[in-house]
């Protein structure tokens, strides 16, 4: 999450307004229920974890050992076994 000026945003009355309630802090707003985004979408790093994802369990499927796995991904064993368990 990045931080935004609200001058560089906001309409000056709002801000003004926005100022009689909070100075000089940070204030999180909240996306619309309908309009938030999961981790990941909108980098597109969610869709790169799925890709890599799909290839260690199609690699295990093919017969390569999960040590194996771990080794060519850079992953713990751990992390193997919950990638190729959890699908």
């Amino acid at each position: 999450m990045r931080y935004i000026n609200a001058n560089d945003i906001l309409p000056k009355e709002l801000v003004e307004k926005l100022q009689d309630f909070i100075q000089g802090e940070y204030i999180y707003i909240p996306a619309i229920k309908d309009q938030h985004k999961n981790w990941g979408e909108l980098s597109g790093f969610r869709k790169e974890i799925d890709r890599r994802n799909s290839e260690i369990i199609q690699a295990y499927n093919s017969g390569n050992s999960i040590q194996e796995l771990a080794e060519s991904y850079c992953l713990s064993v751990y992390a193997i076994r919950k990638i190729i368990y959890n699908k």
